[in-house]
């Protein structure tokens, strides 16, 4: 598979993370992205070490694992890495490729240049954190 950079843009346009980003900013990412792909059972990211890289899955997907159990599976449109990306600290989780796996990978240098050229866009980034921390906290109370 060898997508476009049409069809980049729109995946990381549908990305909650991502979801403030314009049009400029996403067609920046975009143009930074590299295709990745993995065979089922792939380890791309390992708990505890540093990640260097922020994954979108393109198609396929993979199950996140922490200390062993699986708690959370992921498809089309899903992304992770990104915390390990943004603070340089280890990840705290396993990601498994779950049968064959098209990522959009986009490695910490080029998301940091990016965030350079357009500030507009780590200001998305961060709202984006931002609400996926507060879906997380909300829903311990509920």
């Amino acid at each position: 598979m060898t997508l476009t950079r049409d069809r980049r843009t729109e995946l990381l346009a549908a990305a909650p993370l991502l979801a403030t980003v314009d049009a400029a900013g996403l067609q920046r990412i975009a143009d930074r992205t590299v295709e990745v792909a993995f065979t089922d059972g792939h380890v791309i990211a390992r708990q505890g070490e540093v990640g260097t890289g922020f994954f979108l899955i393109a198609s396929g997907g993979a199950r996140v694992v922490r200390d062993g159990t699986t708690i959370a599976t992921l498809g089309p449109g899903d992304f992770f890495g990104e915390l390990s990306v943004l603070d340089g600290r280890p990840r705290v989780a396993q990601v498994i490729a779950a049968g064959e796996t098209t990522c959009l990978a986009l490695a910490t240098w080029d998301l940091e240049a990016v965030v350079n050229e357009q500030p507009s866009v780590g200001l998305a980034l961060a709202r984006g954190l931002a609400e996926r921390l507060r879906t997380l906290t909300e829903a311990d109370r509920h």
